[in-house]
């Protein structure tokens, strides 16, 4: 991508750039609109009427440039327009009233009940608000102020009231002249108030809001898209509802494209702009794997494998997403890949995020390569010296084919002959530097990331949109959606899950015990575990072998106690998280989760996959007395589905994208209008928009892609770099 070039004042702007061609617009971006665009960077204290008290109340809210107010989109909106008298407007139906506030009054029927009544009156009727245990709203108003309130109206106690409305303070301007318009509601903060922010936006739009289209004309017509400039005025200030709808699409669709244009720009320099290693995909390594495995990949597996030896064998890198659900196998299909690396007589990493899984994999994956004569080796934080000298000598030798490891393969004097593959499991765990740093330890080395937390897939456009994704949903062997079974079970019923643990380890199997993360504190969550294994080894298994894992145990404590799990030698193992992902133990049948509210979908799904991992089925009982709706919702999703897929789209519905956006490692420009949940058509269209676009101009110098070409750059900021590095 080019350089940034300062885009022009808006007073040489001559028309709406949607009825300009891209040509017309290209010569704008360096002269005629380079003012009112970079003015968005500068702080929002040279927006008139932002003091500097103004100033430091919008910074606490996030808002500290004149972007940020100018993107400080209205959260809903108050259609004045449909504001009838209040003795007109029909019961249980939503509607907005307008009135002067006769009373407000705070009422406490009882302990813990407060009841906060604003009654508001206009020529033909009086309408009361009700809020509950919500007394702020009290400060919010007073008598003779003009409000409009807006909710469903019900008739209560011979009143006509609204439970819990929206309610806004009208200024003098939106007096009885304004009431046929749409007003905007911004959020507010201590020392802006909602109308005065609405001022501010005002403002802010006057002094930057005429800036040019970066979107390219063709595409603003193909997708029937208005214009930047017309979108900002008319999100803040509509016409209609129709109108700020339309501004929201356009403006969302952006948000989109530019996340999809730097994924296809780094797609494309790592598939199309690198020459590959045509890796051997067919070859004695590989077909002695397909002999020595103990079972038969399932049709998931074998269309993966097939996938990955198709980029393996290709010109060009590899940049493959295995997702898989839980306990589908990914860590077989990754084998083949190792195996194929073999063949080609070049070296491959394994890269996991911790030592227990990076030793769990050379324990899986390590004996089947002995069988099949490939070499390889085992390198941690916790490698002793003489046996870390020794492995990195044979890395760099090329002795060693196939290295498993954490972030120590890593690390500046650890050096390969010929690195081809590079393997990152979890990636999610991993910051995009980490990553980068295993690839390119080789020349133009394959990446296959792979990751058994199931993502929605407009979650895993958003965060992997530069990778092409296999997946597997199939369990192999007879595992089936019922071998594990799940119960919701009331902390009050304690008693009956420690029979079945005592059941389960009487029949020569054991038990996983997990306590929830009480608070951000690692400490905190190894306390409780270190004092609820306490209480289970004291006080309800005296007779079982209980033991702990947490972690802030050391790495060598870490694998004592998960080697002794697995040998059998401990019959209950109480746990924080650190067991959520790919720890196997087959004859691990039981697991109870603590406080299991604490948890989302995702990991609680995760949790699950670690028992009934064997022939025999598991159980997993959630210990939990959800309070609030999103919980029980919560807890009847994870007892009613086990396929991960379904499960993380229901955890995307309940918690939104805000959340399970946070796992994302690369820093990616922040959604600020565009939705997961509501807006997967535009994300479709955005990245088969995009990645048409960089397939037909890969390095957007044409004069149509100019503006997107420094508007990505500007938007990007320091990721740039990342788009750029493959």
């Amino acid at each position: 991508m080019q350089d940034p070039v300062q885009l022009a004042p808006p007073s040489a702007r001559p028309g709406d750039p949607c009825a300009m061609s891209a040509d017309a617009e290209r010569p704008r971006a360096s002269s005629v609109n380079s003012a009112a665009r970079s003015l968005w960077s500068h702080p929002v204290s040279e927006v008139r009427l932002v003091d500097t008290r103004r100033a430091e109340a919008l910074g606490k809210s996030g808002v500290s440039t004149v972007e940020d107010l100018i993107r400080h989109y209205p959260f809903r909106y108050l259609d004045l327009s449909m504001a009838g008298a209040i003795r007109d407007v029909p019961f249980g139906e939503d509607a907005t009233v307008v009135g002067i506030v006769r009373d407000v009054r705070i009422k406490k029927p009882r302990p813990r009940l407060t009841i906060t009544e604003v009654a508001i009156a206009d020529d033909t009727g009086v309408v009361v608000g009700v809020w509950f245990n919500q007394a702020y709203v009290a400060q919010r108003v007073k008598v003779d102020d003009r409000i409009a309130m807006a909710g469903k109206l019900e008739m209560d106690f011979g009143l006509r009231q609204m439970k819990s409305p929206f309610l806004e303070r009208l200024d003098a301007e939106d007096g009885p002249s304004q009431l046929g318009r749409i007003l905007p509601v911004h959020r507010a903060t201590e020392g802006v108030s909602a109308n005065w922010m609405r001022r501010l936006v005002l403002e802010a739009l006057e002094l930057a809001g005429d800036v040019p289209d970066p979107l390219p004309a063709a595409l603003r017509v193909k997708r029937n898209l208005p214009s930047l400039r017309h979108s900002l005025r008319t999100i803040h200030f509509p016409g209609t509802l129709t109108d700020a709808a339309e501004s929201r699409r356009r403006l969302a669709y952006e948000e989109f494209f530019t996340l999809q244009l730097a994924m296809a720009l780094r797609r494309h320099k790592t598939v199309a702009d690198t020459p590959g290693h045509a890796h051997a995909v067919g070859g004695r390594s590989v077909d002695a794997l397909r002999k020595v495995l103990p079972f038969t990949l399932t049709a998931d597996q074998d269309a993966a494998v097939a996938d990955v030896f198709a980029d393996m064998a290709g010109p060009s890198p590899m940049n493959r997403l295995l997702l898989g659900d839980v306990g589908t196998g990914k860590t077989a299909v990754a084998a083949f890949a190792l195996a194929s690396v073999a063949d080609s007589g070049t070296q491959a990493a394994m890269m996991a995020p911790t030592e227990v899984l990076a030793a769990q994999y050379a324990g899986k994956v390590g004996p089947l390569l002995d069988e099949i004569g490939v070499s390889w080796c085992l390198l941690t934080g916790s490698t002793p010296a003489a046996r870390r000298r020794d492995t990195l000598a044979a890395l760099l030798s090329g002795e060693t084919s196939v290295a498993f490891g954490t972030h120590a393969l890593i690390q500046e004097d650890v050096a390969y002959k010929h690195l081809t593959l590079a393997i990152v499991d979890e990636q999610h765990r991993f910051g995009v530097e980490q990553r980068l740093a295993l690839r390119h330890k080789g020349e133009s080395a394959d990446l296959l990331v792979m990751t058994a937390t199931p993502i929605p897939r407009s979650l895993a456009l958003t965060l992997y949109g530069d990778l092409d994704t296999s997946y597997l949903r199939e369990r192999p062997g007879d595992r089936g959606p019922n071998h594990v079974r799940t119960r919701l079970v009331n902390k009050s019923h304690r008693g009956a899950a420690y029979d079945v643990v005592r059941t389960a380890v009487a029949a020569g199997h054991q038990a996983y015990v997990v306590c929830a993360l009480v608070d951000e504190s690692d400490a905190a969550e190894a306390r409780a575990a270190t004092r609820e294994a306490e209480r289970l080894r004291t006080q309800v298994f005296p007779k079982l072998r209980v033991d702990l894992l947490t972690g802030r145990m050391r790495s060598a404590e870490k694998t004592d106690v998960m080697e002794r799990f697995r040998a059998g030698t401990i019959d209950v193992l109480v746990s924080t998280t650190v067991i959520e992902v790919g720890v196997d133990v087959p004859n691990a049948t039981i697991m109870i989760v603590e406080d299991a509210e604490r948890f989302g979908l995702a990991q609680l799904h995760q949790l699950r996959g670690r028992v009934g991992r064997g022939e025999h089925p598991g159980e997993f009982l959630v210990f939990a007395d959800p309070r609030s709706q999103e919980g029980k919702e919560r807890m009847k999703a994870i007892t009613t589905t086990t396929d991960g897929f379904l499960l993380a789209e229901e955890d995307l519905r309940l918690r939104g994208e805000g959340e399970l956006l946070g796992q994302k490692q690369s820093g990616l420009p922040r959604l600020r209008l565009a939705s997961l949940v509501g807006d997967a058509d535009l994300l479709d269209m955005a990245r088969e928009d995009a990645r048409e676009i960089v397939e037909l101009d890969p390095h957007l110098q044409s004069p149509e892609n100019a503006l997107i070409a420094l508007e990505a750059e500007y938007v990007l900021g320091a990721d740039a770099t990342w788009v750029r590095s493959g």
